[in-house]
């Protein structure tokens, strides 16, 4: 005979959240390696050696890029220490704000949710002009069929949308799958690059610390920082993931080497093919055309067609793995009170953020269709999604991450602190504390050159508006958070603590009981 104890053991089990299983996201989906390949497809490597290094190297003059990767994978691997740690005590898929709002208190947890959903929507939307651009070329080149750019931008939006309602593992298969192609591709280039020098051969120029000295070093390093986005978003996935306490803190290490390496070797490669003397040269005439045209004196031409399809998918995959980045936040806080409650509900079949991933879709659709309508020529200008959508949106989205890992960096020598561990964790703190320096100097620097970044005129109100978003952002997450604070002090007290909470209820309700 059943008693009632056994089945609330057997209900309790199945629970993941204080509100239930429809506010559950489904655990034990993602290993290490589907994880890897979920965070590694941000990064988008093909977008960032065709797209952002020849920008560097042409419109900054930095010469030593190569350096400029390995050095910010330091300052990230000392972020990574504190904030791996950070990983093993607090599993929520709300990651960035939720280790805020555990170190720095509940208020700055809520503006970093709202810094964290518009920075990474921003970075994501923002990849839609890029992919627009080129798909509207390789139609006007293999079809001799003129495209708008918008329509093939709309049609990943659609995508991107359809994919985010649907498993994270298949997510992460799809994402897998592309992100290996990619990265083929990008080493069979470096060999053949390194295997047929420009005329100064085989040099290390490019690591030449006196490479970093060009006027655009500040927008270089948002820039780069940008290239390095993914790595943090493991916590993300912290709920979904097999044994999160060790996989998260492994992958974002594991993340970190691979792109600062892999990064470094190919713009050291760029620098070969051409010489490091004109590189800069070189890119400033070619611009993101330097890549194909490299690799088309030296693969030849089959090889560079099937880069530029492959071009297209590698953003996709950018696009999908930062749409589920912002659809889990969405859920987070929509569990936790930041959002409607709407938000916080998953998917029954899927365990998706269904919610989320449709905001996400939504604002997707509407930045694009905004863009396209001040688009004035009868099938598009071709250089306003690069310049304006891609390079504004992705210059947002990437202070805003820099402003998030500055901060988590703090809250998290708070966190332990406060827990009175600061002592057995002091070189973690220490590491923490160089790496929440040195973030908070590039966010200086990014604010300072921001009008270069964005390719404003002096004096243009780009140069202000535009970082002011972040602002803007910070700002109404502090004001919803001390509103909050006011009217709703138990939602307040919660911010940050995911399932934890659902506990606290249990625990809540027994002493009441007795």
């Amino acid at each position: 005979m059943p008693t009632g104890r056994s089945t609330t053991i057997a209900a309790e089990a199945e629970i993941r959240t204080y509100k239930g299983q429809d506010r559950a996201l489904r655990a034990d989906r993602l290993g290490t390696a589907g994880l890897l390949l979920s965070v590694l497809a941000a990064s988008a490597p093909l977008m960032v050696v065709a797209g952002v290094m020849p920008t560097i190297f042409g419109v900054m003059g930095i010469v030593g890029q190569p350096l400029l990767f390995v050095i910010l994978g330091v300052v990230l691997a000392l972020f990574g220490v504190g904030y791996a740690e950070m990983s093993r005590h607090v599993h929520n898929a709300g990651a960035f704000y939720a280790y805020i709002a555990r170190g720095l208190g509940p208020t700055a947890g809520a503006a970093a949710s709202l810094v964290a959903l518009v920075a990474y929507s921003a970075m994501q939307v923002g990849v839609y002009g890029i992919l627009g651009f080129e798909v509207s070329g390789l139609f006007a080149t293999y079809l001799d069929t003129e495209l708008a750019w918008w329509i093939p931008a709309l049609a990943a939006v659609a995508a991107t949308g359809a994919l985010g309602w649907l498993k994270i593992d298949l997510n992460a298969k799809v994402l897998g799958v592309l992100l290996l192609v990619e990265c083929a591709l990008v080493v069979v280039f470096d060999l053949a690059a390194l295997g047929k020098p420009g005329p100064e051969g085989l040099s290390l120029g490019a690591f030449d610390p006196a490479g970093l000295s060009g006027a655009g070093l500040g927008t270089a390093l948002c820039f780069c920082i940008a290239a390095f986005v993914g790595f943090e978003q493991s916590p993300v996935y912290a709920e979904e993931t097999s044994r999160p306490h060790i996989v998260v803190s492994r992958v974002m290490f594991l993340a970190v080497g691979f792109v600062a390496l892999f990064f470094a070797l190919s713009a050291w490669a760029l620098s070969v093919a051409t010489g490091p003397t004109g590189i800069v040269k070189a890119s400033a005439d070619a611009g993101p055309a330097l890549l194909f045209e490299l690799t088309a004196s030296r693969l030849g031409a089959t090889f560079t067609d099937v880069l530029h399809v492959l071009f297209v998918t590698g953003m996709f995959a950018a696009m999908l793995s930062f749409h589920n980045v912002v659809a889990r936040y969405a859920f987070a806080m929509g569990r936790e009170g930041l959002l409607p409650a709407r938000f916080g509900r998953t998917s029954p079949g899927t365990g998706a953020p269904a919610t989320g991933s449709l905001l996400q879709t939504v604002v997707a659709a509407l930045v694009v269709l905004a863009f396209a309508l001040t688009d004035d020529l009868p099938t598009g200008d071709p250089t306003a999604p690069v310049l304006h959508l891609f390079t504004w949106m992705g210059s947002v989205g990437a202070l805003g991450v820099t402003v998030l890992m500055a901060a988590a960096s703090f809250a998290v020598i708070a966190f332990f602190v406060r827990r009175g561990t600061a002592r057995a964790q002091v070189w973690r703190l220490v590491a923490a504390g160089l790496a929440g320096a040195a973030l908070v100097g590039i966010a200086v620097y990014t604010v300072k050159d921001f009008a270069v970044l964005v390719a404003a005129d002096e004096g243009s109100a780009l140069s202000w508006a535009l970082p002011g978003i972040i602002a803007l952002a910070a700002l109404g997450g502090l004001a919803h958070g001390l509103l909050l604070k006011s009217r709703r002090p138990g939602t307040h007290a919660r911010i940050g603590l995911g399932n934890e909470a659902f506990r606290l209820d249990q625990a809540a309700e027994a002493t009441e009981r007795t």
